[in-house]
């Protein structure tokens, strides 16, 4: 059994000390939200700790990771160690570790996949630190990651760092395979000949080369919705697609298929796009193609 501080009990981390908690092990939780809290503060989670202490750290990146980080600096001990689980940009974690370092106390970067789904199915963890401290922390990431084999839901990518960069790619990856599934999904609704797109899709799920969880959770929300008439398109990022992208350049990597569902989400933003207003007046201008004025 590990004891461990866990601050930030947002979706992701309510359900973190859920499993963790099932696993045997003592989570105390610190969040702004008293109702779901089990200290006041950040210093009465850390008196309430035993030494040497282990915090987790699942808070919105950037400056409130910084500020905690920056915090439980000047409350934790030497030989203690925080784990920054959210989705900071890797650049910060340098920063993050020398911070802490000045006060000896140990840092891990991890990123966390899984989603509202974790609490059941486990969380793919990658993490980057010190191989002495990833260690220390096996219990807590042996109880969050999925059952089966450690090295399928469980890496150490490298140096501090490596953890919150290797999430980055993934969720790249993830803005390709969606955009991909979407763009699949209004083709067959545009399609004359197909009558039944949800079965189609939900037919894919067995025995086809884009089987994935992604797909089940597109049946699933087919299901729900078989149109999905119900929901506005309009997407949000959490930064890490643009954070790729400017890896991909700094590294004259190629990357396509993510930038071009990077800034699909971008057009989904935009209620009347003065690029497509421009786009229809030269075809217009050039081929007398029809155009659709405002209010028709």
């Amino acid at each position: 059994m590990v004891q461990l501080g866990l601050v930030g009990l947002g979706k992701m981390g309510f359900n973190m000390r859920e499993r963790l908690r099932a696993a045997g092990h003592e989570v105390i939780g610190y969040d702004r939200n008293a109702e779901v809290s089990d200290s006041s503060s950040l210093a009465d989670l850390v008196s309430k700790l035993d030494g040497p202490r282990i915090v987790w750290i699942m808070v919105p990146a950037g400056g409130p990771t910084r500020d905690t980080v920056a915090e439980l600096g000047e409350l934790l001990s030497e030989g203690d160690l925080v784990i920054d689980g959210g989705n900071s940009k890797f650049t910060d974690d340098k920063r993050n570790a020398e911070a802490l370092a000045a006060h000896k106390i140990g840092y891990l970067d991890c990123g966390v996949s899984g989603g509202v789904w974790g609490k059941d199915n486990g969380y793919g963890l990658m993490v980057g630190g010190a191989s002495e401290d990833v260690e220390r922390a096996m219990p807590v990431f042996d109880a969050l990651r999925p059952e089966g084999p450690r090295e399928e839901g469980f890496s150490h990518a490298g140096s501090v760092g490596a953890g919150h960069y290797a999430k980055m790619i993934h969720n790249g990856i993830e803005y390709g395979v969606m955009q991909a599934f979407a763009e699949g999904f209004e083709l067959l609704e545009a399609a004359k000949v197909v009558n039944d797109v949800p079965a189609v899709i939900k037919g894919w799920q067995r025995g086809t080369v884009v089987r994935s969880w992604l797909l089940d959770l597109l049946v699933r929300a087919l299901d729900e919705d078989p149109e999905l008439d119900d929901l506005e398109g309009y997407v949000e990022d959490s930064g890490e697609g643009r954070w790729t992208m400017e890896e991909a350049i700094n590294n004259a990597v190629p990357a396509p298929v993510i930038s071009a569902a990077l800034f699909a989400r971008f057009s989904s933003r935009q209620k009347d796009s003065a690029a497509m207003r421009a786009v229809a007046a030269l075809r217009n201008q050039f081929g007398g193609h029809a155009v659709k004025k405002v209010g028709q």
